[in-house]
């Protein structure tokens, strides 16, 4: 193996590291060899090996395989000279990176701690690790892995590791956009002079000037709490002025959506968003119980049956079971999805209960209001979206922590003209490989769409499942 610092043109940078990838990385983001900017990339032939190991069926990872695998006959193609001595990356990353990609171009000789299995494909690659940490000592050698223990393993052997954080959106998930602000209690006095007030239809609006409104985001829900409470949402936001508008109050009984009314300030700002035809894209999160499903369905339902604003309900949620998978599942596309769709058929039980014309027709009744409902919600699955678009449907995508942003990105681009799309989960209960609350698609969305004009976000506080819930949440 040549001296990948000794064969550059002009002497390497000191700052520059090696970063060698494993396969899990490779897999997770097909184009992470060009995510390193001005440092250098390094792949083990094991790396190569595995990826074709993957390469076939139709699973989201062979999916990955197979595009990493072009992207580097595209690199290694557009490279005239020996490999050797690296490949520029400036020209196939269209200037994203600018360090150099080194494949592994001779045997290296593992010099393992005797009782690790040299056969082994992580093994292999830790070997040459350590053999590029010691030709190459003056320069920082990591090894990228998203496997845990590969990185305990490297550690062990006295070598720098890193998780793969480029699609990490944050580091701590307690500075996720909450979608929610508490105005503080001197806001008027600051923010309260020139203001203007003007009503629009049933709401009032206002127009402020002060301090706090630079950090304010368009579709942010903001409140005061005390003698005369405030709670608004953000409707315009133009230097240090904004423009707020007060809200619909879902808590009260008149305004109910589909006979349920918000219990909490949580809900009914969800429910603001979700009865909202300017807004395409809601996120709720939030813990067990807390109402993400009840209250999607309910508006859901209402604009769908009674004001016909969307034709149909789509619903689909990623298959990952909580303990060990029960086999294949008989029947149609809509039956096999029937197991994964408890939390869908327990509301339509409240939903169906709650509504005054099934209750005054008894059991035939409320028996003919389920069919009709259920005639409106189709069930899909997530394998079957590609080349899809959906026109004029209310889309739930259900616990959507547990698809990764490029699955995200797949479906919410689904999404037709007069179509709304709903992300709920919960991103404490990840059940995916490889995901964590930093990397889970729903962080990613969260992230990337707070401020835009037709899409909104709450995380929702309080369990109003029961008590029993409510303390479980709390103690176990």
């Amino acid at each position: 193996m040549v001296h990948p610092t000794a064969t550059r043109a002009k002497p390497t940078h000191p700052l520059t590291k090696l970063f060698i990838l494993d396969t899990n990385v490779l897999l997770h983001d097909p184009t992470s060899v060009y995510r390193f900017e001005e440092h250098d990339v390094f792949l083990p032939i094991m790396t190569l090996e595995e990826l074709d190991n993957n390469k076939k069926g139709l699973s989201e990872v062979s999916r990955n395989a197979r595009q990493v695998t072009r992207t580097l006959d595209e690199i290694v193609s557009s490279h005239s000279e020996a490999i050797d001595n690296g490949i520029a990356l400036a020209g196939p990353s269209h200037k994203l990176a600018s360090g150099r990609l080194f494949l592994q171009t001779e045997a290296i000789s593992s010099e393992l701690p005797t009782g690790l299995p040299t056969a082994k494909a992580d093994n292999q690659i830790l070997a040459v690790v350590i053999h590029l940490q010691r030709k190459t000592p003056e320069r920082a050698v990591i090894l990228v892995s998203k496997d845990i223990n590969m990185r305990i393993k490297a550690c062990a052997l006295g070598l720098e590791a890193q998780d793969y954080f480029n699609d990490k959106v944050l580091e701590d998930t307690d500075l996720l956009y909450t979608g929610i602000l508490e105005l503080p209690a001197n806001f008027w006095d600051k923010h309260g002079q020139g203001m203007e007030s003007w009503k629009r239809e049933s709401r009032t609006l206002y127009r402020v000037k002060g301090p706090l409104c630079p950090k304010l985001l368009v579709n942010e829900f903001i409140y005061q709490e005390g003698e005369q409470p405030l709670y608004a949402i953000v409707r315009e936001v133009s230097g240090k002025t904004a423009q707020f508008e007060t809200l619909t109050d879902y808590t009260h009984a008149k305004h109910n959506v589909w006979g349920i009314a918000a219990r909490n300030r949580e809900q009914n700002f969800a429910l603001n968003l979700l009865m909202d035809p300017e807004v395409d894209f809601v996120s709720l999160l939030g813990q067990a119980g807390t109402g993400k499903t009840l209250l999607t369905l309910a508006a859901a339902l209402t604009q769908v049956l009674d004001t016909r604003r969307y034709s149909e309900i789509i619903m689909t949620r990623v298959t990952v079971p909580v303990g060990e998978d029960i086999g294949f599942l008989p029947g149609t596309e809509e039956e096999k999805m029937g197991p994964w769709m408890g939390a869908l058929e327990d509301n339509l039980e409240v939903l169906t209960k709650g509504d005054g014309e099934g209750t005054d027709g008894g059991e035939w009744g409320r028996a003919a209001t389920h069919d009709l409902i259920r005639n409106k919600i189709k069930i899909k699955s997530l394998n079957f979206m590609r080349g899809r678009t959906f026109l004029n449907k209310f889309l739930i995508i259900d616990e959507a922590q547990n698809l990764t942003p490029k699955q995200m990105k797949t479906l919410i681009t689904r999404a037709g003209p007069g179509t709304k799309v709903v992300c709920m989960g919960n991103i404490a209960q990840i059940d995916t490989p490889y995901l964590t609350e930093g990397s889970s698609g729903l962080t990613y969305v969260v992230d990337r769409f707070k401020g835009w004009p037709h899409s909104g976000h709450v995380t929702l506080q309080r369990g109003e499942r029961s008590r029993l819930a409510d303390h479980a949440g709390e103690v176990l």
